[in-house]
């Protein structure tokens, strides 16, 4: 059977475009008139730090405050990003206009060459070049979706649900033991629901445990569907679970490790990260919820001494951390779980289940704790 074309591209998508490049444009122009006028130019980077997140507690979001860095071309010290900056900008004014897309990667060799009459390059490293396109991000108000640029995929799902994916149809009920690949660009214009029967998401740490779940057809049994997002999940992840939970309005539940990382990731995928805050509004599922695994597990489920991780100091001062965090410091289930888990002086996997019997946590562990809606929100 011939491959199905690709859809034309939405007229959203295309007004996006003509957004963003207006941006680019618009900051290009400034710059450009500053030096003409004997001015010196500066570009202004909201600041991705704890110190500038703000929690709103009404909509349980962690937002960005309206601190703001100036980065400016006739500094010694801030000449090199200023200069990043605009080459970013101008690589992405690119892809628009080619209506192209490029991974973080393949931007960060975009960019990179060697200042003319010098041995400086542009970039040292990927994770340069990688924060200032964020940088470019949070100062023009546009998604990385929007300026054409997308990360590796990380992340599996199967189920209930058929989705087109660049005018492919693609039923998720018939992917077999690898599941489809979620892709890192998730938006309406690329990736579509068509037909869904599932009545929830369950979302599991790592692609162990999701095998686990797919080989026993969980999402068959349970009418639903299972993603994983390779331990912390990307944004193309964390960005389908929106969708799913807001479009589709399916409860999300989150089956995590016992441990600090755990309750980090649940955090992030609640209320949103302080790196990310720009875009809680489109990642963060305030409803989220916790079903494990936790503390309590080891004595409720009857574990042995065998599954026991003993906590070092940096869980130790990650858990007093989290447990600190605005969200959580007056929620009493969370504090009784953190403060079980130092108790014990042990962390826990979601995998240690398999000592009470293979499938334990497919046909005991997870659908007790819907029936009883045993969780932590």
């Amino acid at each position: 059977m011939a491959r199905s074309k690709p859809a034309t591209k939405p007229a959203a998508a295309k007004e996006r475009d003509r957004a963003t490049l207006s941006k680019i444009v618009h900051l290009a122009d400034d710059v450009a008139a500053k030096s003409l006028g004997g001015r010196d130019p500066v570009v202004h980077i909201p600041t991705r730090s704890r110190a500038n997140t703000v929690w709103n507690k009404k909509r349980g979001l962690l937002q960005m405050g309206s601190a703001k860095a100036e980065r400016q071309l006739f500094n010694l010290n801030q000449a090199r990003q200023f200069m990043q900056t605009m080459l970013h900008a101008g690589g992405i004014k690119e892809l628009i206009d080619a209506g192209k897309t490029l991974s973080l990667r393949g931007m960060f060799y975009k960019g990179l060459h060697t200042v003319a009459g010098t041995k400086e390059k542009t970039f040292s490293d990927q994770d340069e070049s990688d924060g200032i396109l964020e940088d470019l991000e949070v100062s023009l108000g546009a998604l990385r979706e929007e300026l054409h640029i997308f990360a590796k995929k990380a992340g599996t799902m199967v189920g209930n649900i058929t989705v087109t994916d660049t005018g492919d149809e693609i039923d998720c009920r018939r992917m077999g033991s690898g599941g489809y690949a979620i892709p890192s660009i998730c938006e309406p214009d690329v990736v579509a629901f068509k037909r869904c029967e599932a009545k929830f998401v369950l979302h599991v740490e790592k692609n162990t445990v999701w095998s686990r779940f797919n080989e026993d057809r969980f999402w068959e049994k349970h009418n639903c569907i299972i993603t994983e997002g390779g331990g912390q999940p990307p944004r193309g992840v964390r960005r389908l679970l929106k969708r799913l939970n807001q479009e589709l309005g399916l409860p999300v539940y989150c089956l995590l490790d016992c441990d600090p990382w755990g309750h980090y990731i649940y955090s992030v995928l609640k209320q949103g990260s302080i790196s990310l805050a720009f875009e809680s509004e489109r990642l963060a599922i305030p409803d989220a919820k916790f079903i494990g695994i936790r503390a309590s597990d080891y004595v409720d489920c009857e574990l042995t001494d065998d599954v026991q991780i003993a906590l070092n100091d940096k869980d130790i001062a990650r858990a007093k951390q989290i447990a600190e965090y605005p969200w959580f410091q007056g929620h009493k289930g969370w504090q009784r779980e953190i403060d079980t888990l130092l108790r014990n002086g042990f962390k826990m996997e979601v995998e240690s289940l398999i000592t009470k019997d293979i499938s334990y946590v497919t046909e005991t562990y997870v659908p007790e704790r819907l029936k009883a809606k045993d969780w932590l929100d």
